[in-house]
Order: C-alpha cells, then sequence, then structure tokens
C-alpha cells in the first residue's frame, strides 16, 4: 500500500517540478531591452557613486566590469578611483588601473595613452600613482632571455 502511495505522489511530484522547471527557464529566457552605452556608463557611475559602499562592494564592481569583454570609459574609470579613495584602498585604484590598462588588450600602444590622457587630473587630484610611475609595468628580477645572450 505504501509503495502504490509512494508511486503514485512521485508521479504526481514529476508533472509539478516539470512544469515549474520549463516555467522558469522561460521566464529567464525573456531579455529586456538593450542599454546603450551611456547608461551603462551612468549605471557604473552611479554605482561607484553610492554613499555607503564598501571596499567589497567596490571590488565587485571593477572585478564585474573587468570580465566583460569592453575597456570601460574614463569616466567609469574616474568614478571607480574615487570610491577607491572614499574607501582609503590605494592599492585597489592601482590594480584598478592595471587592469584596465590589461583590458586594452592589443590596442595599448593607442587606447591606454588616451585613457591616462583623460583620467589623469583625476589622477593627480586623488594622489594615486599610475602603473608606470611604480614601475609595475616593468619585472623587477626579471633573467635575461636566453635567446638575448
Amino acid at each position: 500500500m505504501l509503495r502504490i502511495t509512494a508511486g503514485k505522489f512521485a508521479t504526481a511530484m514529476r508533472g509539478t517540478v516539470g512544469t515549474t522547471a520549463s516555467r522558469v527557464a522561460a521566464v529567464r529566457c525573456v531579455h529586456g531591452s538593450e542599454e546603450s552605452a551611456e547608461e551603462f556608463d551612468k549605471r557604473y557611475e552611479k554605482y561607484f557613486a553610492r554613499e555607503g559602499i564598501d571596499g567589497w562592494e567596490v571590488r565587485k564592481g571593477m572585478n564585474d566590469l573587468l570580465g566583460m569583454d569592453l575597456v570601460p570609459s574614463p569616466k567609469v574609470i574616474e568614478s571607480g578611483l574615487r570610491a577607491c579613495r572614499r574607501v582609503n584602498d590605494i592599492a585597489l585604484a592601482i590594480r584598478w588601473l592595471e587592469g584596465c590598462k590589461d583590458k586594452c588588450g592589443d590596442q595599448k600602444a593607442t587606447l591606454y595613452p588616451y585613457l591616462l590622457e583623460k583620467i589623469t587630473p583625476t589622477l593627480k587630484e586623488l594622489g594615486v600613482p599610475t602603473v608606470e610611475e611604480l614601475g609595475y609595468d616593468k619585472p623587477e628580477l626579471a633573467l635575461k632571455s636566453v635567446f638575448d645572450i
């Protein structure tokens, strides 16, 4: 008797779970409208400019941005630097600059100087040195390549 009841219960649950799962999948497949580049920039500027933002949230926003297939705009970079200053984390600011430089990819020769030109006033205002000023762009203890000998 118990086995028959358990079998019917399992069959009923399979049907219920199956419809619920398909509904959830259908809801997740629905996409909203695409946002423009300006709206995207404003969203992240607003995120970094929040009053009660802490170090973890700053890192999360920066990690999300660096995980995307884009180079952050100078306004977003400046907003991230100001957030680093508010949480008093200069190491995070320098790593943010380093991550933005790395996101330039094969366009580093053209894109990174443009970004530096745009954010230099903010860097001076906040007292944040660039990666090049600190010497982080060159390895400190690198050995000569065997092909250069």
